[in-house]
């Protein structure tokens, strides 16, 4: 990988700035197909690529970002918390986590950020004009994605987030994340919230049978959110859409810490609605494959 990636920073001019995604896979990756489109859009000289690194190589591409043309990095499963280690600095919300989902390379070095948290309020916000003040919020799960929109609804007003996790000791130090709102849940919770959030892996395609909280829990006056974008649609959304709720899956989280990305990377004010047309013509060509 790290031969691989010099030579694409040889292959690349003076004027070409470089942005990646690295993880292990990168292959599903999105991230390509959304920020190419967007630098393409408004006509940036900018390339974005996927680098799949096995660990050994990691400090390599952060040295990378010191001394080339690479200045804007995504990272992905399983290296957030390990690129958290390897930035110069990180800004608050990715210091709280210990993620690091996009690195900055910036006069005063590596900055890492994490935009996943932020990336679900503006998704809320464009998807169901939702208003989290004084709201009840559940979210399911205690991963990653639980963490990040935990930490980002706890400076939302909401006036109560609890956390339901198989286990006890995950599911406290995620709803820590959101101060003094944040409590461990149980499922007689759900019934009561304003919000649901599934942040777990129940529904994708390769788990499609099993639903993140029991669908009679649920009800018509509540909002209910899948991170989950592919399927596009779980079984657990579609069942709750049977009863009269509310539904959105997770692309337009994905959009948004993806344009959170670009305008840090490129200072421009990233195309939405592009880079959104982007990611639903992807997902149609794969749902086909």
């Amino acid at each position: 990988m790290a031969d691989n990636l010099k030579d694409l920073l040889k292959r690349s001019t003076s004027s070409q700035m470089l942005a990646a995604v690295i993880g292990f896979p990168v292959n599903h990756s999105l991230s390509p197909t959304i920020h190419n489109a967007g630098f393409k859009h408004l006509d940036l000289q900018w390339d974005y690529i996927p680098l799949e690194v096995e660990e050994r190589d990691l400090e390599e591409v952060f040295e990378q970002m010191r001394s080339s043309n690479l200045k804007g990095l995504s990272v992905t499963m399983p290296y957030k918390a390990k690129a958290a280690m390897m930035v110069d600095e990180c800004t608050p919300t990715a210091k709280v986590l210990g993620a690091v989902n996009c690195v900055t390379s910036t006069d005063q070095g590596l900055i890492g950020h994490n935009t996943d948290g932020d990336g679900f309020l503006k998704a809320l916000k464009h998807d169901a004009g939702f208003d989290l003040k004084q709201k009840r919020v559940v979210v399911l799960g205690a991963g990653g994605a639980a963490k990040a929109i935990t930490e980002a609804l706890g400076r939302s007003e909401v006036s109560s987030l609890a956390v339901i996790n198989r286990t006890q000791a995950k599911a406290e130090s995620t709803a820590d994340l959101a101060g003094d709102v944040g409590s461990v849940g149980e499922l007689e919770d759900i019934s009561e919230a304003d919000l649901v959030v599934n942040a777990t892996s129940l529904g994708m395609k390769d788990n499609s049978t099993d639903f993140p909280c029991p669908i009679d829990l649920i009800h018509s006056d509540q909002l209910v959110v899948d991170l989950i974008y592919h399927p596009l649609k779980t079984p657990w959304l579609s069942a709750a859409e049977q009863k009269g709720v509310r539904t959105h899956n997770g692309v337009s989280m994905l959009l948004f810490q993806a344009t959170e990305a670009f305008t840090l990377w490129t200072g421009e004010q990233a195309p939405v609605s592009i880079m959104l047309r982007a990611i639903e013509e992807e997902l149609e060509r794969r749902s086909h494959k």
